[in-house]
């Protein structure tokens, strides 16, 4: 598929390098398998990467004062973002908008692993549970 979306003579590069960070070990454990903040890679978002094998598990109901896309990469999930209930399984993504309240759980079978990015070049959060 050949994509056109835009003149790349329109855009000058800013001069950042390319930049490379470790989000998480393979071999760790934990749900919380680890972030890159966008202020270590000067980019504009940050990436937690969450996973468990526990079904009902998942993050404490929390709102940030920025846009969070999930990314489900392995099993299902159920999210609660204010007043919606939203069901995911691998491959889907779904929108948590700035200032709405959220949280997940692993609905199995089997583990739940998501990619979650953070519309800001830090990590902000307020835990409501």
């Amino acid at each position: 598929m050949s994509r056109a979306d835009f003149d790349p003579a329109s855009v000058q590069p800013d001069g950042r390098p390319a930049s490379r960070a470790t989000l998480f070990d393979p071999a760790g454990g934990g749900p919380w398998r680890g972030s890159v903040a966008g202020l270590a890679l000067d980019g504009p978002v940050t990436v937690l990467a969450y996973g468990t094998d526990e079904i009902g598990v998942g993050p404490r109901l929390h709102v940030h004062p920025y846009d969070e896309t999930f990314i489900v990469i392995q099993g299902r999930a159920r999210f609660f973002v204010g007043d919606a209930v939203v069901e995911a399984s691998a491959g889907e993504v779904v929108l948590g908008p700035a200032g709405v309240p959220h949280k997940f759980e692993n609905l199995g079978p089997g583990r739940l692993q998501t990619i979650d990015i953070h519309h800001s070049p830090q990590w902000i959060q307020t835990d409501l549970e």
